[in-house]
């Protein structure tokens, strides 16, 4: 059966060090969940892991597995297992052999072992390299051998450490549909830390970014990512365009504002009824702005600039603009055309346009 995990004021303080690494942290997460815990290197992320697994423990607050206190809990008898981000395999045993190993030390009959050991290798489709050693294997063979090692003995929990940093690119984009077909399958809880924003939203069906040892907003990753809660989140989670402006009229569902960063007159989708002059900060992902070498008469949001650079990435390209104001907007166009060459060059003039539900306003 999956865990449930509740984390109750969770605090770890390190002595010396200048700030808490985990200040005090309450979350829920449902038995069955793929949950990940996202942010730059010492955001305290590694640290709650490493409590749920028990290496450390917390100053104070509670960590609750199915209900469960785990304050005094050693690792060994937690319903846990954690796969490392160097996979710590064992080189002198055969694959079988490392996946066997969680079996062998809790004493299971030889015939359990066999059978599950098999099961668990048919699983992560590598039945038939169950003789070779690590050695022998390519990385996403050794990061299944280490999934399938984590999951042999059924933990209701399992912990995942940057689990695909040690891949190249082709091969992580493969293994994380992997993982996710692997964890709907097999039903366990998995909690996955990562810094990799691609990583976490199209594997997790819930993100909490972390950001000095606090969570800066918890959400599903389209609501995360379409709906920053601070500026924190909007730049951490991918490419964000921000526009410095104050509120100079509303609307029902509408704020009209000026922005001297725009050189015009823009407008966002907002409930909010703000105050006139209120300063806003709007904040607009590359791939929703629109680029073109005339204006449409359909954009709500019009800007106009100059090709600052481009950069071509094959399924896209990474367009810089420069406006009057001299703030440079990013703008990701779909190559959907099959061209050699660049169809825009730098200093050619452009049009920007978007929609008011393709922004979204953060408070200053």
């Amino acid at each position: 059966m999956a865990a449930t995990i509740a984390l109750e004021g969770v605090v770890k303080r390190y002595p010396g060090a200048v700030t808490t690494a985990v200040d005090g942290i309450s979350l829920d997460i449902a038995a069955g969940e793929f949950f990940a815990l996202l942010g730059p290197s010492g955001c305290g992320k590694t640290t709650l892991l490493r409590m749920l697994a028990g290496f450390e423990r917390p100053d104070q607050g509670r960590i609750r597995i199915d209900g469960q206190d785990m304050q005094d809990v050693p690792p060994y008898a937690r319903p846990v297992n954690m796969m490392f981000q160097s996979y710590a395999l064992f080189p002198h045993m055969t694959v079988f052999d490392n996946v066997a190993f969680g079996l062998r030390q809790a004493k299971r009959p030889n015939d359990e072992i066999a059978a599950r050991t098999t099961a668990m290798l048919d699983l992560v489709k590598l039945g038939a390299l169950g003789k070779r050693k690590p050695g022998q294997l390519s990385g996403g063979e050794k990061q299944r051998v280490a999934l399938a090692r984590a999951l042999v003995n059924e933990p209701k929990l399992l912990l995942l450490d940057e689990p695909l940093t040690a891949l190249d690119r082709k091969l992580r984009e493969e293994t994380r549909f992997e993982l996710v077909r692997i964890q709907q399958r097999v039903g366990i809880t998995f909690l996955m830390v990562t810094h990799d924003q691609e990583e976490a939203m199209s594997m997790a069906t819930r993100i909490a970014v972390m950001d000095k040892g606090r969570i800066s907003q918890l959400g599903a990753p389209d609501e995360v990512y379409e709906r920053p809660a601070n500026r924190f989140v909007a730049g951490f989670l991918g490419s964000i365009n921000l526009f410095e402006a104050q509120v100079r009229a509303t609307a029902p569902g509408v704020l009209m504002l000026e922005s001297a960063e725009a050189n015009a007159p823009l407008s966002v989708a907002d409930p909010r009824d703000l105050a006139m002059g209120t300063p806003i900060t709007l904040a607009i992902r590359p791939e929703k702005i629109a680029l073109g070498t005339q204006r449409d008469p359909q954009w709500v949001n019009a800007l106009t600039g100059i090709v600052h650079g481009v950069a071509y990435r094959g399924e896209a390209s990474d367009v810089e603009v420069a406006l009057a104001s001299g703030k440079i907007v990013r703008v990701t166009a779909a190559n959907r055309d099959r061209r050699v060459g660049n169809a825009l060059t730098v200093g050619q003039k452009v049009f920007l346009g978007w929609p008011r539900e393709a922004a979204t306003v953060l408070a200053s």
